[in-house]
């Protein structure tokens, strides 16, 4: 007998699933072995995430993360994933400067197995995105709060609850569509703010404390497991509560998510 015809996911059947109703579970993702645990479990989108500064390299921020540690974990990731789609974090200082610098580092990263790029920022990166996206990479913007950010915005705060702020992210999100991003990954911005957007767009969103409303979620995968150091944060839910193995814990979150049930009124701001 051959082997099973397992296709990796595209943004196109990602999209697709979507317009069908379905919702998108997402976690990130930083060695092979996870990925293969995530892969089987029916996660659609591995994100290779700069949070690996936090949760794998133990710094206070995404900021000490470069290109080529990230470059070293989507290669991990890649290995161990036979169907999720891999998304990888541009970090910070690899997009900021030029279109032309920023398009040089993403060529990197999907060389080494990421599908797509995510960038953060709103109308600022919109020209970048468009050079990217123009240039054949898939391109998920990352607009609320931005963690690379963090210290401009005077910490991990909600966005977007004041009328300004929340015009200026519904906004940036319709120019960053227009500029052709594929996907808009919004975080900790409040419910109401994070559906509205959703209903705007003809692309995916994918929230992190935005409520349930988005096309898709995602955590920090060691935030599910709750097994990062201090208090989870309000938009997390642990999944090894009540599960027998990290496998369950995984195949329980993807429910949860594709049932609507997380995250639920307690998580959202």
């Amino acid at each position: 007998m051959g082997q099973p015809d397992i296709r990796r996911m595209t943004i196109s059947t990602l999209q697709q699933a979507c317009q069908q109703g379905g919702r998108i579970a997402a976690l990130t993702c930083y060695d092979a072995t996870f990925a293969s645990v995530l892969d089987e479990a029916g996660v659609d989108v591995l994100l290779v995430g700069d949070s690996l500064g936090n949760v794998i390299q133990g710094q206070s921020s995404t900021l000490p993360v470069t290109l080529d540690e990230m470059i070293y974990h989507v290669r991990c990731v890649e290995r161990g994933t036979r169907r999720a789609f891999i998304m990888a974090d541009m970090p910070f200082g690899t997009f900021q400067i030029s279109p032309q610098e920023t398009f040089g580092n993403a060529a990197r990263l999907m060389a080494a197995g990421a599908q797509m790029v995510k960038i953060e920022g709103g109308r600022n990166m919109a020209e970048t995105a468009g050079f990217l996206v123009s240039r054949g990479i898939p391109v998920c913007a990352h607009i609320g709060l931005t963690p690379q950010s963090v210290h401009q915005l005077g910490g991990y705060k909600v966005q977007g609850k004041t009328v300004n702020g929340a015009r200026q992210l519904r906004e940036d999100a319709l120019l960053l569509q227009e500029a052709g991003v594929s996907m808009l990954l919004m975080e900790m911005v409040p419910a109401a703010l994070g559906g509205e957007i959703t209903r705007s767009l003809s692309i995916p969103t994918i929230g992190i404390g935005a409520g349930a409303a988005c096309s898709g979620q995602v955590l920090v995968l060691h935030d599910m497991l709750g097994i990062s150091p201090g208090s989870l944060p309000r938009f997390v839910r642990n999944f090894m509560t009540g599960a027998d193995s990290i496998q369950t814990a995984v195949r329980n979150y993807v429910e949860a998510v594709r049932l609507g049930e997380f995250p639920a009124r307690e998580h959202t701001f």
